[in-house]
């Protein structure tokens, strides 16, 4: 374990201020995340350099179409996340204990300069921002060895920390996961702290976004059409990704998205936006 940066002592409690739910830490129990954990006055990153997966992986599968297409990346995994979706497709390691090895940033750098044709290192699979403080270690390391570091993210961060990593960071894709509040309230996250990190983020590195399409959640005409304006009035350059989405984890029953339901809301979307993709289908 590692000690955690962005917190501060309350009396008896520790306070997270890495991500939005700012968390009230008793001793000996972890945040929202599972993973930043108070033990005896400190703030502990406890997945610290903790890898479950590593795999490399085409650029395109992140989602990234607009930045080096046609190009492999090494991604890393770990485990915990700052989210509760009940779609989940990776929630054995996003909600679980995996099994993991240490993988130090030095060590992690290494292994991603030895693969043949490899643009660099995406953190990925479960929620990295939840060890911004292995991201903080490692990110400026990838970049010294000219290797692009990129992240996979939900985009639930503090502006302080955020700014920190950024210039790190050469391409982001952030799941923006609809665009009402009570819908992400739902998902356990805050609509205005992601729209906040994809502004901040596609002023300094390139940024795509994933929306993944749940039917009754956030499959609406109207929703589609908020969400494609406000991120044009960013850029309109900003990719877009609408993804399919598939019964798993809590929403096993559900049925799964309508593949002409995606090309409507691309429709919608492409009216603003310049660059809209289907996924999944």
């Amino acid at each position: 374990m590692m000690e955690a940066r962005y917190y501060r002592r309350d009396g008896d409690e520790v306070v997270c201020e890495l991500c939005p739910h700012g968390c009230v830490i008793p001793a000996g129990k972890a945040g929202l995340c599972g993973v930043r954990r108070h033990d005896r006055g400190v703030l502990m990153a406890e997945n610290y350099g903790q890898i479950s997966s590593l795999a490399l992986d085409p650029i395109e599968k992140k989602p990234l179409n607009r930045f080096y297409p046609g190009h492999y990346i090494l991604s890393a995994g770990s485990y915990g996340c700052n989210m509760a979706c009940g779609y989940c497709q990776n929630s054995a390691i996003s909600r679980g204990a995996p099994e993991t090895r240490f993988v130090s940033p030095e060590e992690l750098t290494r292994i991603a300069m030895a693969r043949r044709d490899n643009l660099g290192l995406a953190f990925t699979y479960n929620e990295p921002l939840v060890c911004v403080e292995y991201l903080l270690d490692a990110a400026p390391l990838l970049k010294g060895a000219g290797l692009k570091a990129v992240l996979v993210t939900n985009g639930m961060i503090m502006p302080e920390p955020l700014n920190d990593l950024l210039p790190y960071i050469d391409a982001m894709n952030i799941d923006l996961k609809g665009f009402t509040e009570s819908g992400y309230r739902a998902l356990g996250g805050d609509l205005q702290a992601v729209k906040d990190a994809i502004e901040r983020s596609a002023a300094v590195c390139h940024v795509e976004v994933s929306a993944l399409i749940v039917p009754g959640l956030n499959d609406s005409d109207l929703e589609m059409d908020a969400l494609s304006a406000w991120l044009a009035s960013i850029s309109p350059d900003i990719p877009l990704h609408i993804n399919r989405f598939f019964p798993r984890d809590q929403m096993a029953e559900k049925s799964p998205t309508p593949v002409e339901t995606l090309h409507r809301l691309k429709g919608i979307a492409g009216a603003r936006l310049k660059y809209v993709y289907v996924g999944n289908v």
